[in-house]
């Protein structure tokens, strides 16, 4: 399974959603390889750092961009179960390569803020990679969004309204979890001192993912 964490907005939290997932992910038993295809390289720095302060790390994370997603992403699926690809809070051809090859995307939406405002323009950008692939499936989701939850629902609302991108029930707030645990190469789920919260909605992201 080919999945891609995009979207045409910075700041959403794509690159934390990658590598929790990655991480998950690889703790099943999977064969996966994290691809960063972000001009910032933020997911492979993380990995990086990950490893620097040995941390067990039970996938492989390389650096691609444009065309060569496409290319050599296919000489090395057969060698993995999942691959995993961040990509830049923009439209960019990194993007629409990855796209064009995976099975599912995940777009991450902050309620409330500039993001809603591209709806119209991601559903464009899906509408044109289902032309060479048909079978890509869309989901959003509700990224550091409020605890509370109000402002959530009223975003999942316009977002339903969106036919060709399914919007995923479980949201993940904005906590400090998921930046302390990036800060030390690490997944929220494997902090010492445990976010439960955190942790339940990044399982709830999982299952919808993987499992569903």
């Amino acid at each position: 399974m080919i999945t891609v964490v995009g979207g045409i907005k910075g700041g959403g939290g794509k690159t934390t959603i990658a590598t929790n997932l990655c991480v998950m992910r690889s703790k099943e038993g999977k064969k996966v390889l994290l691809v960063d295809a972000d001009e910032q390289r933020t997911a492979s720095d993380w990995a990086s750092h990950r490893e620097t302060l040995g941390i067990q790390t039970n996938w492989i994370t390389v650096r691609l961009s444009g065309k060569a997603i496409l290319t050599e992403i296919k000489k090395m699926i057969s060698s993995f179960d999942d691959i995993i690809i961040d990509v830049g809070g923009r439209d960019t051809e990194s993007q629409r390569a990855a796209f064009g090859i995976a099975t599912q995307c995940i777009i991450p939406f902050k309620p409330k803020s500039f993001d809603m405002w591209t709806l119209g323009a991601v559903k464009a950008l899906i509408a044109d990679a289902r032309l060479f692939n048909p079978k890509l499936k869309a989901y959003a989701l509700i990224n550091q969004g409020d605890c509370r939850g109000s402002d959530n629902e009223d975003a999942m609302d316009m977002i339903q309204e969106m036919e060709d991108i399914i919007c995923l029930q479980g949201s993940i707030a904005q906590r400090k979890a998921f930046s302390n645990a990036a800060a030390e190469g690490l997944s929220v789920t494997e902090l010492n001192k445990p976010d439960v919260k955190a942790i339940l909605e990044i399982e709830e992201l999982y299952i919808n993912v993987f499992h569903k």
